[in-house]
């Protein structure tokens, strides 16, 4: 049976009320949770961005589910810190935590005033952070002089079993290049021939561990609402998908973005008012080869998105997978 979980966006909500999100997201019936890591919303309309290191422990101490994070070691984050708080969590909460590790977006990144790397520099980089960290989670001292610095590091306090380090992954070139240091992949959409790509990719070039899917839904009582959500709260959805990754502030995107685009929109955004056919979509996600389903309501009132998993969506998409 397919895993279903709930995405917690810290671009939308402050971190107390995330908080009780991802609690009612339990007594929902989700199997699990995960969360951005962002410094910035990706939109003005989006307002918020919370701290996600702070929120987790938060959410692991105040819930039983397993739960991961997106996130880009290597600029805003120094690798032993980052390995740090990775083993911090996973040592408190015992085979609950993993990580999904990226190459990062200017959004968040820009903010230590270091140059963005291009995109294959990007690569190298978390190369070498992922090998710090697995390095610094098995209890080794640390030197490492290249895109990265590490000088004499120890983490101290450690799990007995690491945390998974998943990849962030969301072209099939990016899938299969991650597919030799990773424990798992995470990607994102609702196409089922392009998620069978991308999972096709990873596991043909040797790729081990679960493959999860993050998905962005818009679920409300006419498509017309549905469709009005999704262009007020995920515009950037919009945005060329080549310039993603460089633009460094919130109004960039909203200047970028298009909420007219229905076409668009709509391949961002799994949107309906169909809770069946909605359901049936992310069964057909399973049957591409996704192991995890996250949920990601993109709507801000997440009371009404958690009561329609809890009244019937859930369940639609376990009888169908």
């Amino acid at each position: 049976m397919v895993f279903l979980g709930y995405h917690a966006s810290h671009e939308q909500l402050p971190p107390s009320r995330l908080l009780a999100a991802v609690q009612e997201a339990e007594r929902s019936g989700f199997d699990g949770a995960m969360c951005s890591d962002h410094f910035a919303p990706w939109g003005l309309a989006q307002g918020e961005s919370a701290h996600a290191w702070t929120w987790l422990g938060a959410a692991m101490a105040t819930t039983a589910l397993p739960m991961g994070v997106v996130t880009a070691p290597g600029q805003r984050y120094h690798p032993a810190i980052s390995a740090q708080a990775m083993a911090s969590l996973a040592e408190m909460f015992p085979g609950r935590f993993w990580c999904a590790l990226g190459s990062g977006e200017a959004l968040n990144e820009h903010v230590t005033g270091d140059a963005w790397p291009p995109k294959r520099e990007r690569e190298e980089r978390l190369e070498e952070v992922v090998g710090v960290i697995r390095r610094l989670h098995a209890g080794e001292r640390v030197d490492h002089d290249g895109l990265v610095r590490v000088h004499d590091a120890r983490v101290w306090s450690r799990p007995a079993d690491p945390p998974r380090l998943r990849a962030a992954a969301a072209s099939e070139r990016t899938a299969a290049w991650a597919a030799a240091w990773a424990d798992g992949l995470i990607t994102v959409g609702h196409d089922p021939d392009e998620i069978r790509t991308i999972i096709a990719a990873y596991r043909d070039a040797g790729g081990r561990g679960p493959c999860a899917v993050q998905v962005h839904v818009s679920l409300a009582d006419s498509d017309a609402e549905a469709r009005r959500i999704a262009a007020d709260q995920w515009r950037q959805a919009t945005v060329p998908a080549e310039l993603m990754w460089d633009l460094m502030q919130p109004e960039d995107f909203d200047r970028l973005a298009d909420p007219g685009d229905v076409d668009a929109l709509e391949r961002g955004v799994l949107i309906s008012s169909d809770q069946e056919k909605t359901a049936e979509h992310l069964a057909a996600l399973a049957a591409a080869g996704a192991d995890e389903l996250f949920l990601h309501g993109v709507g801000k009132d997440q009371g009404e998105f958690l009561a329609r998993a809890r009244d019937g969506l859930l369940a639609a998409v376990r009888r169908r997978a």
